[in-house]
């Protein structure tokens, strides 16, 4: 096993407040359930219910909120080392109610996350990760945490470090911005590794309705190795030379939250077991192995309610296998 076999996370840790009323819009509902929320944690949860290891790195505030996600990580054995309490910030809250119809009614108070700066970055420890892992859906918005984010990326290529990319495009987020959106992504995609993306961020970011065509546009930017997450068709991958639509398992989808993300973590924990994560690239046999398991884990995450509470363990796994 490789002497770096932790996986470091970077990005927004939050709390999503979900609204329990059924079809009504924020300004109506009464009662919300707290849960920890943010891509780059669900990694880290996943990576470690996984048996791996993971560090997170990010900013919370300095209050009641920032202690519970704080609590959520340590309970979960994910080291918290890199993980900065903000006074001078609130933690980042989201407010989310469903319709009937499907739409989301989504308030968004940023706080904390957006204010990540390089001096608050542990260069000594993020040089004994053995793969970097840039999944945040906030990274890219105004902010100091924008500057941040791309300059460690070029660092860890520089570094030479595996790098995983997650674009995690929200479209609560984005708005009127997409094009500013799909501009930061290219950057993060031309230091990539590993890029995963959903087939709707796909032709968001390329352009291209047809999904081969668009992954070669994601290989042209630089990216050495595409996943394009499909739902319950399972994954188109592609490491330049191959490509393939890997099959998932069948399930009852009954909340897909967290999916990605653990489809993500599944993949990054079972790289950083490899000596030479780099070499697997070029492995298309191996990558197809990878993310036959990853779509596993994606798969029992939607069978539960909740992002973090349904990822399985390795026993879970094995007991349906």
């Amino acid at each position: 096993m490789s002497t770096n076999s932790s996986v470091i996370c970077i990005g927004e840790l939050l709390i999503d407040f979900f609204c329990t009323d059924v079809d009504i819009d924020l300004s109506e509902g009464e009662n919300f359930k707290k849960q920890a929320g943010g891509a780059p944690a669900n990694v880290c949860a996943t990576i470690v219910k996984l048996g791996g290891d993971a560090l997170f790195s990010g900013k919370v505030g300095h209050d009641p909120f920032g202690l519970f996600l704080k609590n959520t990580l340590d309970e979960l054995k994910v080291d918290t080392s890199m993980l900065l309490l903000d006074a001078g910030h609130p933690t980042t809250l989201a407010f989310v109610s469903l319709k009937n119809n499907g739409e989301r009614d989504f308030v968004f108070n940023r706080g904390a996350d957006a204010f990540l700066t390089e001096e608050d970055l542990d260069k000594e420890k993020l040089k004994n990760g053995g793969i970097l892992h840039f999944g945040s859906a906030t990274a890219l918005l105004d902010g100091p945490f924008q500057s941040t984010y791309l300059n460690t990326m070029k660092w860890a290529g520089r570094e030479g470090k595996y790098i995983s990319f997650d674009p995690n495009y929200r479209a609560d987020l984005w708005k009127n911005e997409v094009e500013t959106f799909v501009k930061k992504v290219k950057q993060g995609v031309s230091l990539a590794d590993f890029v995963k993306v959903s087939d709707e961020e796909l032709k968001i970011i390329t352009s291209e309705n047809d999904i081969s065509r668009g992954v070669q546009v994601m290989h042209q930017l630089g990216a050495n190795v595409v996943a394009v997450t499909l739902g319950k068709e399972g994954t188109y991958i592609s490491n330049r030379e191959q490509q393939g639509i890997v099959p998932s398992i069948p399930v009852t989808s009954i909340d897909s939250t967290g999916a990605g993300d653990a489809f993500v973590g599944a993949v990054l924990c079972q790289l950083a077991k490899e000596d030479n994560p780099k070499e697997v690239n070029s492995d298309f046999d191996k990558l197809k192995h990878i993310i036959a398991f990853s779509n596993k884990v994606g798969a029992f995450v939607c069978r539960k309610v909740g992002a973090i509470s349904a990822i399985p363990t390795m026993e879970e796994l094995s007991s349906e296998s």
